[in-house]
């Protein structure tokens, strides 16, 4: 690897960990939320009778909310179901290239 290819990663490296800290120190006292929470208070603000029209389906099954850490986890398994498709999908675009051409021409 080329030294000029090693500072360009290193220099995106440190931009990288410094957008994901500094939040972190600048927006003292921010509480960091879901979209869901901060959408069903917009809502509630709105119109105050407001009544959803179902329930999520886990938490009427198990007849209450459920724990951050089981969310938590749904959604780290969504994610790496999705990731795991969408790498899937990349490896055989490559694949196929590398197949084609290999492939002699029709005809000959």
């Amino acid at each position: 690897m080329k030294r000029a290819d090693k500072r360009t990663i290193t220099v995106i490296m440190v931009a990288v960990i410094l957008i994901a800290v500094i939040p972190l120190f600048i927006l003292k006292g921010a509480e960091f939320g879901g979209s869901d929470d901060a959408g069903s208070q917009v809502v509630e603000s709105i119109e105050k009778d407001f009544e959803p029209w179902f329930s999520p389906v886990l938490e009427s099954m198990l007849g209450g909310e459920l724990p951050g850490e089981v969310e938590s986890l749904i959604f780290c398994i969504q994610t790496g179901i999705g990731v795991g498709i969408i790498a899937f999908l990349l490896g055989r675009f490559v694949e196929r290239k590398k197949w084609e051409k290999k492939q002699p021409p029709f005809g000959n």
